[in-house]
């Protein structure tokens, strides 16, 4: 899962997970991106357009006719919650397949394709949502060729044995290096802690027994039951009009079979009280993480803990949390604290990293200070700044393409309002003292947090 200011779209693969300190050590997170391409709406919120195509996909749409580029990105419900049993790491290995063979190419053609179009082709899939995207320049003898190279590989991606044990072997490399990194130990035991046999406690790679055990035809079927129209969603930012998306849009999931939508996915249940795990690692340092569930991405409650998070953990270092380990003790150079909401409730999470003989103390501060805020909430002082910081820093979140579809992407994947972005620094403005102090109160359980430790146990 990953954390970005202040909208996720989405759980994120678990090698991203915790970098939560830099595009990350806030509280919410969004999709973000580096790109080239502006949009010429800095004080504005862009205005979506929405449609379904004739076989049952939503399509999000925002005109930005600026420069000559086109970004589309196809969403499936089909991330790693959607993992059967005993089948860990088959979104994962599915997505990653995508682009090494496709009807008569293989993966050396698409990719010399791709790049002698000047365009970029990318599928990755991560704990709720598996992409496929492009970028292209608009004009059409670009973009209709990369375009159905595109559709071709959603449509009929061929699985070719040699890259499917090419892509389990990297997926084995990559658990193995887990075992090596605290931080990755830490929130494996973390999201398994919360969730137990819930499918956000599933590790998103999967293990070395499930790995191990998939086949090609498990991938083949996973791409035939998720990968289809009703259950797909169309972002397109770029230089064209409505008509010439809809053309896109179609040329796209026409072929795709309809499907069905999948099943809504389990209700996250509340801990029942505090549970502190400590994990031996021959480290310098200890890796601290405590939380509990928290809130789903169309919560009533998001823009008040949203708000007050940005206090309490989510302003870097100007928070509660940093004012108190960073600035007075000493304990820690970054904590951060950050609601992460998902289809169902994503984790509130604290975390940190100490040296190994001030963990004990760490963790008691972070409980104290959190004890306190949610007793409390912030000062009239603190909610100014914190609106100030929000609202004031949201114009530089939709100024790109990029920024643009990962939002567009995410409010079509949780059926949020089109408006969401026109209305949201009203809403930040709207939230008071008392809201945020009731519903820290009623939605965060000081006395049943989980405490995960992972380093080398001091001994006095």
């Amino acid at each position: 899962m990953v954390i970005n200011h202040f909208i996720l779209p989405h759980r994120i693969s678990l090698n991203m997970k915790r970098k939560v300190s830099g595009f990350l050590v806030l509280p919410l997170v969004l999709l973000a991106g580096l790109t080239l391409a502006p949009v010429a709406l800095v004080n504005a919120a862009p205005v979506i357009q929405h449609w379904q195509t004739a076989n049952g996909a939503r399509v999000y749409f925002v005109p930005a006719p600026e420069l000559p580029m086109v970004d589309v990105s196809v969403i499936f419900d089909a991330g790693g919650a959607r993992d059967e049993d005993g089948k860990g790491g088959i979104s994962q290995l599915t997505s990653g397949l995508l682009g090494d063979g496709a009807g008569n190419l293989n993966a050396d053609q698409i990719a010399e394709h791709f790049e002698g179009l000047g365009a970029q082709f990318a599928a990755h899939a991560d704990g709720e949502m598996a992409t496929v995207s492009l970028r292209s320049l608009s004009k059409p003898e670009t973009l209709n060729p990369a375009l159905d190279v595109m559709a071709l590989i959603l449509r009929q991606p061929t699985f070719p044995q040699d890259s499917f044990e090419r892509e389990r072997k990297r997926m084995l490399i990559s658990l193995r290096q887990q075992k090596e990194s605290p931080e990755q130990i830490a929130a494996l035991a973390f999201d398994k802690a919360i969730y137990g046999g819930h499918p956000y406690g599933a590790p998103p790679l999967g293990t070395e027994a499930t790995v191990n055990a998939l086949t090609r035809e498990d991938a083949v079927k996973y791409h035939g039951r998720y990968y289809v129209a009703n259950n797909a969603i169309v972002a397109i930012v770029g230089a064209l009009d409505r008509a010439q998306a809809q053309v896109l849009a179609e040329t796209l999931v026409a072929n795709l079979p309809q499907g069905e939508v999948p099943s809504p996915l389990p209700h996250v249940r509340d801990l029942e009280a505090a549970n502190t795990l400590t994990i031996e690692y021959p480290s310098a340092q200890t890796h601290i993480l405590i939380g509990q569930p928290g809130i789903k991405r169309t919560d009533p409650d998001y823009f008040a803990l949203y708000v007050g998070n940005h206090t309490l953990g989510g302003s870097g270092l100007v928070s509660r949390l940093s004012e108190e380990i960073r600035e007075k003790r000493g304990l820690s150079y970054s904590v951060y604290s950050y609601f992460a909401p998902m289809r169902e409730r994503g984790p509130f999470t604290l975390g940190l990293q100490t040296r190994n003989e001030n963990a004990a103390e760490a963790t008691q501060v972070v409980r104290d200070v959190l004890a306190d805020f949610v007793a409390k909430g912030p000062t009239a002082k603190e909610l100014r700044a914190s609106k100030q910081n929000i609202t004031g820093g949201f114009p530089l979140r939709i100024d790109t393409n990029k920024k643009i579809i990962g939002y567009i992407g995410m409010i079509g994947f949780y059926n949020m309002p089109l408006n969401y972005l026109d209305t949201f620094i009203g809403r930040i403005e709207a939230i008071t003292l008392p809201q945020i102090q009731e519903a820290f109160k009623r939605r965060i359980q000081p006395d049943k947090m989980v405490t995960v430790m992972v380093g080398r146990a001091v001994t006095k």
